[in-house]
């Protein structure tokens, strides 16, 4: 049977079990499965046993669950309500004025978060109906939110750069200060967006008449401190190598904690709903996580990852054509898949086609990260769109044309880090 054959089967194989409404977790197990029996010798039973333990037991992976439970102890508090008050008096004489409290916002909760659809729902609660009052543009609004709520994707602690680092081998802390100025590159992009928006549109946008003075807005940031101070303890830890992402993920779990107790907004019952809510999101990665495992364990047995690579190198396609050809797969898998599924369904396949044409993993990860974030504003299966539709009540449709700008510059740094990628590698490479 040719390798062409080989990978329809078992793709259409993937596709009826994702379309039966199959869990993902389960689907990648059952290719796994039907790829081992029928198509090699090897014993089933043993290798799926041995694959998942040894992936599973993983100290590296210890940190995805802390790093949840940390954003869902501060998804429960009152940060968001701290981050517009301390922001907006520095954002309200900009072009755009209070529209970049949403990237701000986002920005920094994402830097505490790791989650996309808890950033966009976390500052969405405050942000639309306060801007909306203000008679903000609710395009703009929309559109600021879905497109910087993706910034919990790549902004460490990410934990779709910790699953694509399980994944892949590669060292999460190198991940996580790999994507630290990608994440700057976009949140420029989206204020000079703003800003240019802001001065071509000035009878769009309210007036803020309310001036403050330097004393004043330094008062008002105040309420910045803890959660910059939990930014720095976290990343600055990792980064100075003085602590392990696990570790830091630990010791962020503690200050949330205290952070939560202060504020008034730690009580039992949302200890005990952030603890159940990151046990169950937990629990379904680590699952998706220990069926993507076993496939990619079968695969190498079937050889197709080793054969497509060989066959992509024979076509002496070169790394702008893969790349782009790649994006488009990332963003139309993405348009049915969430990210996380994403990442681990096709790294497998992808990896060794990456590594033939001599790209650098740790570089990899980030551009992935990058598509899989512009995949997360783009119907049917856009997560923020979801989040963003609930919090306004307007149609997926409406929502996506507001994100649309937010893609193209999202398109637009995805370019830029291919361009030079040394924006992607500057910091890893001299930490």
């Amino acid at each position: 049977m040719s390798i062409l054959t080989l990978s329809i089967i078992l793709f259409a194989l993937l596709f009826l079990f994702l379309g039966s409404g199959l869990w993902v977790a389960l689907s990648l197990l059952g290719v796994g499965m039907a790829a081992m029996a029928l198509f090699t010798d090897a014993p089933l039973g043993l290798v799926m046993a041995t694959t998942i333990w040894g992936h599973g037991n993983s100290w590296a992976l210890a940190a995805l669950p802390l790093f949840i439970w940390m954003g869902e102890i501060l998804f429960r508090s009152k940060l968001s309500e701290d981050m517009f008050t301390g922001l907006s008096p520095w954002m309200n004489r900009l072009p755009g004025r209070l529209l970049h409290v949403n990237i701000f916002g986002c920005g920094i909760f994402a830097a505490v978060s790791g989650s996309s659809a808890a950033t966009a729902a976390t500052i969405g609660k405050l942000s639309i109906p306060e801007l909306a009052k203000r008679g903000y543009p609710e395009r703009m609004v929309i559109g600021t939110l879905a497109g910087s709520a993706t910034l919990g994707l790549l902004i460490p602690p990410s934990i779709i750069l910790i699953v694509y680092g399980v994944a892949t081998e590669q060292s999460i802390a190198r991940l996580f200060v790999a994507g630290i100025l990608p994440g700057l590159l976009l949140v420029s992009l989206f204020v000079g967006y703003v800003a240019l928006w802001g001065l071509m549109n000035k009878n769009s946008l309210p007036r803020e008449d309310t001036r403050y003075s330097l004393r004043e807005k330094l008062y008002h940031s105040r309420r910045l401190l803890p959660v910059m101070g939990l930014i720095a303890g976290v990343i600055g830890s990792i980064y100075a190598g003085i602590a392990s992402p696990t570790d830091a993920a630990a010791v962020g779990v503690v200050l949330a904690l205290v952070m939560s107790w202060a504020s008034g907004s730690l009580t039992w019952q949302s200890f005990t709903e952030g603890l159940m809510g990151a046990m169950v999101t937990s629990c379904m990665i680590a699952f998706i996580l220990a069926g993507a495992s076993f496939l990619t364990v079968a695969m190498g047995f079937t050889g197709i990852p080793r054969l497509l690579a060989e066959w992509i190198g024979g076509m002496g396609l070169s790394t702008y054509t893969l790349l782009a050809a790649l994006t488009v797969f990332f963003v139309i898998m993405g348009c049915f898949l969430d990210g996380i599924s994403v990442v681990v369904l096709t790294t497998s396949v992808i990896m060794p086609m990456v590594q033939q044409v001599g790209i650098d993993p740790l570089w990899f990860g980030i551009f992935v990260v990058i598509v899989v974030e512009m995949s997360q504003i783009t119907p049917p299966v856009g997560f923020n769109l979801f989040v963003l539709q609930s919090l306004t009540g307007r149609n997926i449709l409406t929502v996506a044309r507001a994100a649309l700008p937010f893609f193209l510059l999202m398109l637009l740094a995805l370019a830029l880090i291919v361009v030079l990628p040394e924006i992607v590698t500057f910091l890893p490479e001299n930490m």
